[in-house]
């Protein structure tokens, strides 16, 4: 009679296989958010959020076991080392809450972390492990910042360049419209002041005839 085989792993432990593994891939990607594993950073239609080491590391904990349990023991094992003396029930919470908040997820009508009474809590969407990294909806369908940036520099280059002519006219119609107006003032001057000085006019141009004689 062969000797029964006794399984040591508990009921609700879940194999390898039925993980996901992070490991496999640096970028994860659920919904609009992309998570770079190498930077530990997480995105949400490419804006940054800012998440502590810890909320970090809780939804980690999430996306490694999506739509199963993440009991709040394992996270307290693994945001706290066993000799930590804290109020940890609070600090869970307190850290969850903090990821809810980044997420825009509420408790009440949960999108990604579901709250499981007396248990832990569950991810409620199937995240995707990439090396190269998701273009998201959004991305797609919306223009890239950098080609926004261009066509705002093309335009403003093209709107400089207009309003750049206008002035160098302007400048040019100022000096023109000077140089008649100085020239009409010399010419009033002239005629102004020729009639008050006949006698020496009349005698320059005796000496000049009789020069040239």
């Amino acid at each position: 009679m062969l000797p029964e085989v006794i399984s040591m792993r508990e009921p609700d432990e879940p194999t390898t296989s039925e993980r996901i593994l992070l490991s496999s891939g640096r970028y994860i990607t659920f919904g609009p958010f992309r998570i770079d594993q190498q930077r530990q950073e997480v995105t949400r239609n490419g804006a940054r959020l800012k998440l502590q080491g810890k909320v970090y590391q809780v939804l980690i904990s999430l996306l490694e076991k999506p739509g199963e349990v993440v009991t709040r023991e394992e996270l307290r094992m693994r945001l706290w080392p066993a000799d930590t003396h804290v109020n940890y029930d609070a600090n869970v919470n307190t850290t969850v809450n903090k990821l809810r908040l980044a997420l825009g997820d509420s408790s009440d009508k949960p999108l990604y972390v579901e709250t499981i009474p007396r248990k832990g809590y569950s991810l409620l969407v199937q995240p995707e492990v990439s090396d190269m990294p998701f273009r998201s909806h959004f991305i797609e369908t919306e223009p890239s910042a950098d080609s926004a940036q261009e066509s705002s520099r093309s335009s403003g280059h093209l709107s400089f360049s207009k309003s750049d002519l206008w002035i160098v006219l302007g400048v040019i119609g100022l000096i023109l419209a000077g140089m008649l107006l100085g020239a009409g003032i010399t010419r009033l001057w002239i005629n102004h002041a020729a009639p008050l000085a006949p006698y020496p006019l009349t005698v320059i141009s005796r000496a000049a005839t009789a020069a040239f004689l």
